[in-house]
């Protein structure tokens, strides 16, 4: 089947949506095919690296991503599909795909997370803001869709807590990644070395994502700080983009703790750099407020490693369930005891979690069962609608 994924980027720096379409459409051995439509500007060197067919209607000029282009581009080519994936909400890619396809072909909504009430609390001047712009338009497109897609039941169950005007027909799809390339751990791990020279030698704790609010960076940062002295060989690397300049911030939080030389920042890190972080760590950590999914989670599972989770991070009660991590409040006090209680967790134990999971890992987050309920979904939306149109 071929199927036409929209998305305002596919940045690497962009985060989950990003990293979920590049994975998904990597599963060309059950069939899938694809193409994506992004709001990116055609000379966007990371567009280079894609081994799938890429159409950047880009540049834009603002976050919401209108651009003349995306919905004639649409009507010219959408006959050349069995159905439609809008990843995210709150840009110009859902009005568009709606408007374009006008009950033509089925398309389908992959929230990412965005409709979780974290906004909600965490703003309510944004939540006002939003709600000007859910009643006239991302609500119809979320209630015309053929399915609104979630990665769990927690996700589809917080969604309808955002807006008290909701309906959609809402699917849980199983969600994960793709897992470590064949490459040799120990090369991996050089190529991170490489990045982060100043971490070679050290156990560490390893923070891999956005440097950004809703993560709680500072949380860890703080938490650190505290039991430092409790496990003296023990660092933390925070590995990510900083897109808010809040780094400097938290640099002066570890200085004010004199953790400071214990506290590393090798920036974003991908490819084999990413996964040498993932295999030379001690453990995972994410103390976020909101995290829908969280790839780098199952990332650090099918790389044998027990992840430190808030309770924000949805998948986290079904790790703890497996025994493949532990999990805390998202708050100071919880963060803390989440550091605590892994440097507490005795050598014996650690190894018993660490061999739990890749299990956990296999059973509940391998993409490629992703890719599969797609084109089920949209095998069935033909049979339901009858509407077959690509070449």
């Amino acid at each position: 089947m071929q199927i036409l994924h929209i998305i305002a980027t596919l940045s690497p720096e962009a985060g989950g949506p990003s990293q979920a379409v590049r994975m998904i459409l990597s599963h060309r051995e059950i069939g899938y095919r694809g193409e994506v439509a992004t709001l990116d500007d055609p000379v966007a060197p990371f567009l280079k690296t894609l081994d799938f067919p890429v159409h950047p209607l880009g540049p834009v000029s603002t976050t919401y991503g209108y651009t003349p282009k995306l919905v004639p581009w649409i009507q010219q080519n959408y006959r050349r599909f069995d159905g439609v994936i809008v990843h995210g909400l709150w840009q110009y890619c859902g009005r568009a795909a709606r408007q374009a396809l006008d009950g033509r072909m089925p398309y389908m909504v992959f929230t990412h997370g965005m409709l979780d009430p974290y906004f909600k609390r965490a703003s309510r001047l944004k939540h006002l803001k939003k709600w000007l712009y859910w009643a006239p338009v991302e609500y119809n497109v979320l209630r015309d869709a053929y399915r609104v897609l979630f990665t769990s039941e927690a996700e589809r169950d917080l969604a309808e807590q955002s807006f008290w005007l909701h309906r959609w027909n809402p699917h849980v799809v199983p969600y994960g990644v793709n897992g470590p390339p064949a490459t040799p751990s120990q090369i991996l791990a050089e190529s991170f070395f490489d990045r982060c020279p100043s971490a070679r030698g050290k156990r560490f704790l390893l923070f891999l994502g956005r440097i950004h609010r809703k993560k709680g960076c500072d949380l860890l940062i703080e938490a650190f700080g505290k039991i430092a002295r409790r496990d003296p060989e023990l660092h933390l690397v925070m590995a990510g983009p900083d897109q808010q300049g809040w780094s400097r911030d938290l640099n002066q939080m570890a200085a004010a703790a004199a953790v400071q030389d214990r506290v590393h920042w090798p920036g974003m890190l991908t490819g084999n750099a990413k996964w040498g972080a993932f295999f030379s760590c001690e453990a995972f950590v994410l103390p976020s407020h909101q995290e829908n999914f969280g790839i780098a989670v199952a990332e650090a599972l099918s790389c044998g490693k027990p992840v430190l989770l808030s309770d924000q991070v949805n998948i986290a009660p079904d790790i703890v369930r497996d025994g493949a991590g532990l999990m805390e409040p998202d708050t100071a006090d919880g963060t803390l005891q989440l550091l605590q209680r892994w440097i507490d967790t005795s050598a014996e134990e650690r190894a018993r979690i660490s061999a739990r999971t890749f299990d956990c890992f296999r059973r509940r987050y391998d993409m490629r069962e992703t890719a599969k309920t797609i084109l089920n979904l949209f095998e069935n939306a033909k049979r339901e609608t009858g509407i077959t149109v690509s070449a």
